[in-house]
């Protein structure tokens, strides 16, 4: 039920295969089909999802491995795969679409969002944020107390998001040395106007901490849950 039993799935023309924590999809995009199995809440159905369409982008942030691989914030990128814990997000950037499956309360239903402008899309454990960055907007989804209800927050000048495993995202203004957080305060969202971000070069995070890394500096601010990174007072972060 949790995709350990792939027998009856046909693999060939495979080009990439993602995962959410129960279920998994491959990806055959030079013939624009797609097969899931696992867990039906979590993704593992699809038969009617549409993979078809030029440009098509699945995003599912692997949250559920207590870390998301940095680069779900794709604005440059052709193509990337990831997974929330119990949703996906296929984008078809080329036509301003998007389709979801999976657990809706979750992000699993994404009927009402507007996909037009996006360049890319991050997520948590259970939400996603879609980044409309020429514009400066910001639209998420999903359960809104892990970072799914963002209306009232500013995405002008924003060149990246990142989302813990767990329930935080963080827009960050690079040209600015400004971040502006929300999600599940504990674990890194609500107020992070206390973290400086001037000449942070980069942004990480565990399930439940980010690390802002000033690397030019050797120095490094950290915030959320304690016992999962977000104290770093006493590392040295020179060299």
């Amino acid at each position: 039920s949790s995709g350990g039993d792939c027998s009856g799935i046909d693999f060939s023309h495979v080009t990439e295969i993602y995962n959410t924590g129960s279920a998994f999809v491959a990806l055959k995009k030079d013939l624009g089909q797609g097969v899931c199995w696992g867990s039906s809440s979590s993704g593992g159905h699809c038969s009617g999802i549409d993979f078809s369409q030029q440009g098509l982008e699945v995003t599912i942030t692997l949250a559920v491995a207590s870390y998301v691989v940095e680069g779900w914030h794709t604005a440059d990128r052709d193509s990337s795969i990831g997974s929330n814990c119990n949703a996906f997000v296929a984008l078809k950037k080329d036509f301003g679409q998007g389709v979801c499956w999976g657990e809706a309360s979750s992000g699993g239903d994404c009927s009402g969002i507007d996909f037009t402008h996006v360049t890319g899309i991050s997520s948590t454990d259970s939400a996603f944020v879609a980044l409309k960055q020429d514009l400066g907007h910001g639209v998420c989804w999903g359960a809104s107390s892990w970072g799914g209800q963002c209306s009232g927050i500013d995405f002008s000048h924003t060149a990246e998001i990142y989302g813990t495993g767990g329930s935080a995202f963080v827009a960050f203004k690079k040209d600015l040395g400004q971040g502006v957080c929300w999600g599940e305060s504990f674990w890194g969202g609500g107020d992070c106007s206390g973290i400086d971000f001037g000449h942070v070069t980069g942004i990480y995070n565990t399930a439940r901490a980010f690390l802002a890394l000033k690397q030019d500096l050797g120095q490094g601010v950290c915030w959320g849950d304690s016992s999962s990174g977000g104290d770093c007072s006493g590392i040295d972060f020179s060299h």
